[in-house]
């Protein structure tokens, strides 16, 4: 393949990719309207996000390992089609006045959507050559802070047509990608491809979708007191079992989908740690436009743009951190990344209140982080694996983002709510996350070297 062909390859996955992440950033500004329309309380609203999420832990694994098995073109427009297939299930629930049916939509776009980015990096590692994968990841990876950029304005726009229009717009994007994804895509199967391991698959299923059912149903205003509640603990329980049977299971596999073999390899543990620890701090972000109100004492509106300098670092940041990667490898890139982060969290802790700093943490936070949720940790994955590996690993990388996003979500509330002013609450959560970042500035600094990187990994 040439570089011309690469880079038409390369336009289709970005404008998938951007799909998926634009579903994520848009539906903010229709909460309100679906909330009056369906008369709903605030803990069912958060269903629209939850429903979403725990399809797209349960898609992502599956979705990577069958490319492995059948083909990365056509599981990349299966993805697709079901991502279409929900958005018009959501929209037909505004229609027909079923907020069920809303979450059942969600839920499809939230499965086909997680394996729309592993399949995408798995394509980039297949037709790549090795000293060009930085560079393609980090403008895939780029796509997430330019979604947050445009997504709330294009949100604003479409909702003044109703919030369903948010929905209709998926429609005519996913038929122009599926057309051009055929065109482009590779089609081939692995040549050793095996049959598919439901069962490894179903357990993976209730170990993600209890653990994030019990950590949504966490009291973060009562944290230990909602702990002891069998919803919670029973769920908690219930997904340790299952972590458990699944690790047993996989060991055994001839295709697991949840390769337990990948975590003999260092350097994989160790980019698997550091995914998780970016998906906690990116759940912190959250928490930002509060901190803001409580410590600033703006309105809630200006809070919410004040989260712009991140979002806007991120996407810069994300395609710098690409073009190094290949000049310098992934430890530098990921130390300096994590150092920046750890810095703007601690300064956003200390120095909340004032308007200047905030910002300026907000900056740093958004330019460390893009070397943890863009390119490098992906650029980590393709290197230590083959081609018949590559999907699923790049589906753990997914995995456990989300993990961290979830337990991130849980403890920095929990953290907040149990301070006894929300400002210093808030504060306390980001020092919190800033101290995860001096752990995950040690792991990182056991990364491989470039030179060694370059290496073939030992199987």
């Amino acid at each position: 393949m040439d570089e011309k062909q690469r880079n038409r390859l390369l336009g289709v996955l970005f404008v998938g990719v951007l799909m998926g992440a634009l579903d994520i950033a848009i539906v903010g500004p229709a909460l309100p309207a679906i909330q009056a329309q369906f008369g709903l309380d605030s803990r069912a609203v958060s269903w629209i996000f939850s429903v979403y999420v725990l399809a797209n832990l349960i898609g992502t694994p599956l979705m990577a390992k069958l490319s492995d098995n059948f083909g990365r073109r056509a599981i990349y427009l299966t993805d697709v089609a079901l991502f279409a297939i929900g958005s018009a299930v959501v929209i037909a629930s505004g229609l027909a006045g079923g907020f069920v049916l809303l979450l059942v939509g969600r839920a499809i776009q939230g499965f086909g959507a997680g394996g729309i980015f592993p399949v995408a990096s798995a394509v980039i590692g297949d037709t790549f050559p090795a000293e060009k994968r930085g560079s393609a990841l980090g403008l895939i990876g780029a796509v997430f802070g330019i979604a947050f950029v445009i997504g709330p304005i294009l949100g604003g726009v479409l909702l003044l047509a109703g919030w369903q229009w948010l929905f209709v717009i998926n429609l005519p994007i996913a038929a122009v990608v599926m057309v051009l994804a055929w065109k482009v895509l590779p089609h081939e199967r692995q040549a050793d491809a095996v049959s598919f391991d439901w069962l490894g698959m179903a357990l993976l299923a209730v170990a993600l979708g209890t653990l994030a059912f019990g950590l949504v149903n966490i009291d973060t205003a009562n944290f230990v007191g909602s702990l002891a509640t069998v919803t919670v603990w029973g769920s908690l329980a219930a997904s340790v079992v299952a972590w458990v049977l699944l690790v047993l299971v996989e060991q055994r596999a001839a295709s697991p989908v949840f390769p337990v073999g990948l975590f003999a390899r260092r350097q994989l543990r160790l980019g698997y740690l550091l995914t998780a620890g970016a998906g906690l701090g990116e759940a912190s972000l959250v928490f930002m436009p509060l901190l803001a109100v409580t410590a600033l004492g703006v309105t809630s509106g200006v809070g919410s743009f004040l989260l712009m300098p991140v979002v806007l670092a991120m996407g810069a940041g994300s395609p710098i951190a690409g073009r190094l990667l290949d000049r310098y490898g992934s430890r530098i890139v990921i130390v300096v990344g994590v150092a920046i982060m750890t810095v703007g969290m601690f300064l956003l802790s200390a120095t909340a209140n004032v308007l200047w700093l905030f910002i300026v943490s907000g900056l740093l936070i958004g330019f460390g982080m893009s070397a943890l949720l863009g390119a490098p940790i992906r650029y980590v994955t393709l290197n230590e694996t083959t081609a018949a590996e590559r999907s699923s690993a790049q589906g753990l990388v997914n995995v456990f983002t989300s993990i961290g996003q979830l337990v991130g979500a849980a403890v920095v509330g929990a953290v907040a709510a149990s301070a006894s002013a929300p400002a210093v609450g808030y504060t306390s959560a980001f020092a919190f996350i800033g101290w995860i970042g001096i752990v995950l500035l040690i792991a990182a600094v056991f990364l491989k070297s470039k030179t060694a990187e370059a290496q073939p990994a030992v199987r």
